[in-house]
């Protein structure tokens, strides 16, 4: 079985990260083709060519097995066309183009999670000129003020009180005055936790409370968070699980808040990293995902498919192999 991870645009691939490296380790375990490939080095035709309408470092290349797409909230338009343009071909896309751009666009995403009655911080919309006195009967104060796409805490502010809060929107004014926030209820019961838990292929395989080191009230690793083991409960599975079923994310990152004796949806992330994950667990999360899109392959490729652009197999005889093996 061959699989491309498609990484993130502009990402060195020479240079590969954590989650890169441990891949492919897992993947010569599993005995599976796994291949990095950057967004940029592929090429789309429009046409009904099938298979020939994609081209890596422009030259026809046989399709992969599946995809499993690694750039998350990075994932710009062209990345998004890439993706639609394989799951027109019939290769299975491990997560989907449509739950990634759901999923990115925090607004969208706390829509689908509201509309499906999760437990999500009361939130707002707000665009320039800002209402202070509706933010503070809506929302009240401290508040969460966020960008509507971004990732490892970046984009993520704390409001402590009316004046912070007016200063802050002042500036955000000066810099770009067309941009629109969203704001939340401040969840405080833990200051500076969260708890980030992994769903893979609908199951729930584990949970991590990530607390802050510096005093801030983001406990993200990236940002230097500690991070330790935390035990599973049911009222934890049930509500990652429904998270990524409401957002059809077969591989997500679920990032919960103490909320007293329960717990409320912070964010949802389509490609999540686990570098501290896997070492405040002893989880193999490399693998257990690479296990999935092992299964999906295998689930999908036992189906009479043919391609919708063409009427084809979107793969030719050598570009499937059994699954197991190095031939690709």
């Amino acid at each position: 079985m061959k699989l491309w991870i498609l990484q993130k645009h502009g990402q060195n691939l020479e240079s590969a990260s954590y989650e890169s490296t441990r891949f492919l380790e897992e993947a010569r375990v599993l005995g599976i083709d796994v291949d990095l490939v950057a967004s940029e080095d592929i090429d789309l035709i429009v046409s009904r060519d099938g298979p020939r309408s994609i081209r890596r470092g422009g030259e026809q290349v046989n399709l992969p097995d599946g995809l499993l797409p690694r750039a998350g909230s990075g994932s710009d338009t062209f990345t998004l066309a890439v993706l639609r343009q394989f799951e027109h071909l019939a290769v299975p896309v491990i997560n989907s183009s449509q739950a990634i751009e759901v999923v990115k666009d925090k607004l969208v995403c706390l829509q689908k999670l509201a509309r499906a009655n999760l437990p999500i911080p009361r939130t707002m919309l707000v665009r320039f000129p800002v209402d202070c006195d509706l933010v503070e009967r809506q929302i009240g104060f401290p508040c969460v003020v966020k960008v509507l796409v971004g990732s490892h805490g970046e984009g993520i502010y704390l409001s402590r009180d009316r004046s912070s809060f007016r200063d802050l929107m002042e500036l955000v004014w000066s810099l770009n005055g067309h941009q629109s926030l969203i704001l939340q209820s401040y969840i405080g019961d833990r200051p500076g936790q969260d708890l980030r838990v992994w769903v893979i292929g609908g199951q729930v395989v584990g949970a991590m409370r990530r607390q802050s080191t510096d005093g801030s009230f983001k406990a993200n690793i990236t940002r230097g968070g500690r991070g330790e083991f935390w035990p599973m409960e049911p009222g934890i599975e049930v509500l990652a699980r429904e998270c990524a079923a409401t957002l059809g994310l077969e591989v997500a990152g679920v990032d919960l808040l103490f909320d007293g004796d329960h717990y409320r949806v912070c964010e949802i992330n389509s490609a999540p990293e686990f570098s501290g994950f896997e070492g405040a667990t002893g989880l193999n999360i490399a693998r257990q995902v690479l296990q999935h899109c092992i299964w999906r392959v295998t689930r999908q490729w036992q189906l009479p498919l043919v391609s919708p652009l063409t009427g084809d197999s979107p793969h030719d005889s050598s570009a499937c192999p059994a699954i197991g093996s190095n031939d690709a």
